[in-house]
C-alpha cells in the first residue's frame, strides 16, 4: 500500500478516534461538575474543535509516509479539566479519565457491527469503507490500551492516581511531567536496543480487544483485522 492510499483508509479512523476521545472526557467532566471544557467548546462531536496541527495531522502524517503506511500514532488537544471543580475530586477524575478509552471501545464496537453493511456498496467503494472500519477498530482498540497505562498523564495514571491510596497517589502524580517523556522512550527509543516493554504490554491488549470486538459484533478475528 502507498502513501496515498493508508492515507485514505487512516485519516478518518485516526481523525474521529482521537478527538472523540478528548470529546468524551469533556462530556464526562461536565457530567461531574466541571463545566471549564464546554465553556472552552471543546464538547463537540466536530473533530474540527480537537484537532491539534501537529499531533493530529502532521505527527501521524510523517509517520505514515517515512513508514509507507505501516506506523499510525497521533493525539488530539488535551481537553482542559479543572479536577478540584468536580464534586468529589479524587473520585470523579477517575470516570473522567476512564470516559475517553470507554469512548475508543465504543467506537471500535460500532465499526465492527458497520463492517456488516459494508458489503451493500460494490467493488472499491466496498473495500475501501471495509478498511476504513477495520483500521477504525485497530486505532480504537490500540488507544484504549495504550491510554490506559497506568504511567500520568495517560488516563491509566490518573485512573491510578485515583484508586490508590493517599501516599502511593501523591508519588504516582508527581510523575505526570515526565510521563510523557517516559511513554515516549518506552514507544521509540527503547525498541531500537532491542527492549519493548510497552509493545509487550500495548499489542498483546490490543489483540485481546479486538477479539473481544469480533465476538460481540458476530465477527471471527480474521475478519476485522
Amino acid at each position: 500500500m502507498n502513501f496515498s492510499q493508508a492515507l485514505s483508509v487512516w485519516v478518518l479512523p485516526v481523525l474521529f478516534a482521537i478527538t472523540l476521545h478528548e470529546a468524551a472526557h469533556g462530556y464526562a467532566a461536565l457530567r461531574f461538575g466541571d463545566d471549564t471544557a464546554l465553556r472552552a467548546g471543546r464538547i463537540s462531536l466536530n473533530p474540527l474543535r480537537h484537532i491539534d496541527p501537529f499531533g493530529t495531522v502532521l505527527l501521524p502524517g510523517l509517520l505514515l509516509f517515512l513508514s509507507n503506511g505501516a506506523i499510525m500514532f497521533g493525539f488530539a488537544k488535551p481537553v482542559p479539566v479543572d479536577f478540584g471543580r468536580l464534586y468529589n475530586p479524587k473520585r470523579d477524575m477517575v470516570w473522567v479519565a476512564l470516559a475517553g478509552p470507554g469512548a475508543n471501545v465504543f467506537m471500535a464496537l460500532v465499526a465492527g457491527l458497520a463492517l456488516h453493511v459494508s458489503g451493500l456498496l460494490e467493488g472499491d467503494a466496498s473495500a475501501w469503507l471495509a478498511q476504513n472500519l477495520r483500521n477504525a477498530g485497530f486505532i480504537n482498540a490500540l488507544l484504549a490500551v495504550f491510554n490506559m497505562l497506568p504511567i500520568p498523564p495517560l488516563d491509566g495514571g490518573r485512573v491510578a492516581v485515583g484508586l490508590l491510596p493517599r501516599g502511593p497517589a501523591i508519588a504516582l502524580s508527581r510523575l505526570e511531567p515526565v510521563g510523557i517523556f517516559i511513554v515516549l522512550i518506552g514507544l521509540f527509543l527503547l525498541p531500537q536496543v532491542g527492549v519493548d516493554p510497552l509493545g509487550a504490554i500495548i499489542l498483546p491488549g490490543a489483540e485481546s480487544l479486538i477479539r473481544f470486538v469480533a465476538l460481540v459484533t458476530g465477527h471471527s478475528f480474521g475478519d476485522i483485522v
